[in-house]
């Protein structure tokens, strides 16, 4: 039995079967059409898993995206049920409490392969692409934009959903529509763009800027549903507002202090990773920490 306060790199629940490890998630099958999305502590750069973990990342991605299905759910459809805590842990087959807090329970869908990008301002690999075309995802933007810059709308830049090690792919909203159908596709937009436009809004009256996230969704009872992870800082570039200035690379409530120190190293981004020092393991972990604080308004339960 471990504490709810340790690292959790591994799952292992008994008697629940797993049916995939990710990056960050292990997936169990519950009785039903239900999934046990457990979110560890691990932590990934160049797509690569790195050996240590940072402390309480994972209940932070499943509490942050607990908060945003709550005050969705009335507009966009999602598979989420529960996030499993001592209140329901038996019911959900889970007793170890290391798991509390960073379990969600959700129905299971059939995944559309699109990764839904929406970009509030130019940056990252939109950043990139802009610069060699003037455009995203299909996207035709203004001449004259400077990195990091708000864009007058957001835009929908979808992405293929690659599996390891192939990386995922830019795509055309008519490449999305060839590939789930035109229905399908203007229901993702659609809901894409509304999530976070409302996140957005939600997270700016909070001092936070969201530059850009990914939803993924699948289809659930006939409907194009959310699923997965919503607007947390690993599927989301946070950025402080009062330390905004376009023009320049931000700062941001993720794993940047992880990126920064690795890209200081003689190191070819090839596994395995190496370990990480305790000051970026904590600094890390605060960022994280601060970004469900400012957007919820509430700490971390103990």
């Amino acid at each position: 039995m471990t504490s709810a306060t340790d690292i959790v790199m591994k799952t292992a629940i008994p008697g629940l079967t797993q049916l995939h490890s990710g990056k960050v998630r292990d997936i169990y099958q519950l009785p039903g059409d239900r999934l046990l999305l457990v979110a560890t502590d691990r932590v990934s750069a160049f797509d690569v898993v790195l050996p240590t973990g940072v402390p309480r990342k994972g209940e932070v991605l499943t509490r942050l995206s607990a908060f945003w299905f709550e005050r969705t759910r009335e507009v966009v459809p999602s598979a989420f049920i529960a996030v499993v805590d001592a209140s329901n842990a038996r019911e959900f087959g889970v007793d170890d409490p290391a798991y509390f807090g960073r379990s969600m329970v959700m129905r299971r869908a059939d995944v559309l392969k699109v990764e839904c990008v929406v970009r509030g301002y130019i940056t990252g690999s939109g950043w990139s692409e802009y610069q060699k075309s003037g455009s995203v995802c299909g996207n035709a933007l203004p001449e004259g934009l400077v990195k990091s810059q708000q864009l007058l709308e957001p835009i929908f830049t979808p992405t293929s959903k690659a599996e390891p090690p192939e990386h995922d792919a830019p795509m055309t909203y008519e490449q999305v529509e060839a590939l789930i159908g035109p229905e399908r596709a203007n229901a993702a937009k659609l809901r894409s763009l509304a999530l976070y436009r409302y996140g957005a809004a939600v997270a700016a009256e909070r001092g936070i800027l969201i530059a850009d996230t990914k939803f993924e969704f699948g289809m659930l009872d006939g409907e194009v549903t959310l699923i997965d992870e919503v607007l947390t800082p690993d599927s989301s570039r946070f950025w402080p507002a009062d330390s905004y200035r376009p023009g320049r690379d931000q700062p941001s409530f993720d794993k940047q202090p992880l990126r920064d120190w690795l890209d200081g190293l003689d190191w070819n981004k090839q596994a395995p990773g190496p370990d990480l020092p305790t000051d970026i393991i904590a600094e890390t972990s605060a960022r994280y920490v601060e970004a469900y604080r400012r957007i919820t308004g509430s700490a971390l339960p103990d």
